[in-house]
């Protein structure tokens, strides 16, 4: 399907060109620590864990991140290729999310009003999770399961070799 990458300097040719000041082609471009890494990324589609809020050193384990490659601001922007890829890669780690980490199941939701490039955010519930936590505020319960740097890093390189698995057995 793609490139499977640990690596977080991309390269962006053959791409509209990016916005300097867009917080997701910044990440695309390397500037900043993803943690993790990037999961998945070819020239349509990007994948990564969720960054870490300002002044904390973990985040909601499993929140992924899809982002288009080129800098759109929502779906009705994406070429015929670019949403299908963007579709199928949001399938994929959602199922990845639920062979590996053992999710009931995995919110999908796009947002747009902070960051004015497609960004689709792929939200697991795990088993346990109280009803009143469910969907947006899914990562408020207190017993959440987040993780450290080495967790996140562990985590995206299962879901690597899960997508790669995949490739190679259809």
């Amino acid at each position: 399907m793609g490139q499977f990458l640990s690596s977080q300097k991309i390269e962006m040719t053959g791409l509209e060109e990016p916005a300097i000041d867009c917080l997701i082609c910044r990440k695309q471009r390397g500037e900043f620590a993803v943690p993790g890494g990037a999961i998945y990324c070819d020239d349509l589609v990007y994948s990564s864990h969720a960054h870490f809020q300002e002044g904390q050193n973990t985040a909601y384990l499993g929140w992924l991140v899809v982002e288009a490659r080129r800098h759109v601001p929502g779906l009705a922007e994406l070429s015929g290729a670019e949403a299908q890829a963007f579709g199928l890669l949001a399938a994929r780690l959602s199922r990845g999310l639920r062979d590996i980490q053992g999710v009931e199941h995995v919110y999908a939701f796009v947002i747009g009003h902070g960051v004015p490039h497609l960004h689709l955010h792929l939200l697991p519930r795990y088993p346990g999770t109280p009803r009143e936590y469910w969907g947006l505020r899914i990562d408020e319960w207190p017993e959440s399961p987040q993780g450290d740097q080495a967790e996140i890093e562990q985590l995206c390189a299962r879901i690597r070799a899960y997508l790669e698995e995949m490739d190679q057995h259809g």
